[in-house]
């Protein structure tokens, strides 16, 4: 069965389940859906029209976390929820926390005003940014770095979902032009580093970074 995957490559959800493909070397096409003015036909497939949303032969999935699971329980590789029950409770919290809690601020609070906003006709308040990142983000960073202490990935040795979901939130705020302060948040800082060098990661960077550009005139 062909797997196909459906969103705007600069959701962070969208780059989640990318990254997860590619660490599990799982074959699959690429379809653009835009985050609004979704075509009718999508709402068969994401019932509120929301992406990333995956088809694999007739099975239909939203939610970029039931795809991920979905994904690792039928096509997996070695396992990104850790390797016990408790290691994968943990993983699976700090996804919905980047996915719900850091999400709302880093992603729709700097990335969508500062690069998206006027692409799609809107206006940037700078002044709300600047809220958010003085704020709303750093008590939630500041939880995150606790969490992750000293170690390289929030399991410890092992690289997880968790890793991939709080990174993604990471490289909006970074191609929004805001780098995790490595003197207050270390530990992000250098996750953030690890985590872009891995060949699933830096493999679908450029194309990123290449729409960043043109979305705000770079190019």
């Amino acid at each position: 069965m062909a797997v196909t995957l459906y969103g705007a490559i600069l959701s962070p959800y969208v780059r989640k389940v990318r990254i997860l493909l590619a660490e599990h070397q799982i074959p699959y096409q690429h379809q653009f859906i835009p985050p609004r003015g979704q075509p009718d036909w999508y709402y068969d497939i994401s019932p509120l029209g929301r992406i990333p949303a995956l088809t694999d032969g007739d099975l239909k999935l939203a939610d970029s976390a039931v795809i991920a699971q979905y994904l690792q329980d039928s096509r997996g590789g070695p396992s990104l929820y850790g390797s016990n029950p408790a290691d994968a409770a943990r993983v699976r919290w700090l996804e919905k926390y980047a996915d719900y809690e850091v999400a709302p601020h880093s992603t729709f609070g700097v990335f969508f005003p500062r690069i998206v906003a006027r692409s799609v006709g809107e206006s940037a308040d700078e002044a709300q940014v600047q809220r958010t990142l003085n704020e709303h983000l750093p008590p939630l960073l500041d939880y995150l770095e606790r969490e992750l202490g000293n170690r390289p990935w929030f399991l410890g040795q092992q690289f997880s979902l968790a890793d991939i979901a709080v990174g993604c939130q990471l490289i909006n705020l970074a191609h929004a032009g805001e780098l995790i302060d490595e003197y207050r948040w270390p530990g992000l800082s250098s996750l953030l580093s690890r985590l872009t060098a891995r060949s699933s990661v830096s493999s679908i960077l450029p194309a990123e970074h290449a729409l960043v550009a043109k979305l705000t005139g770079r190019l």
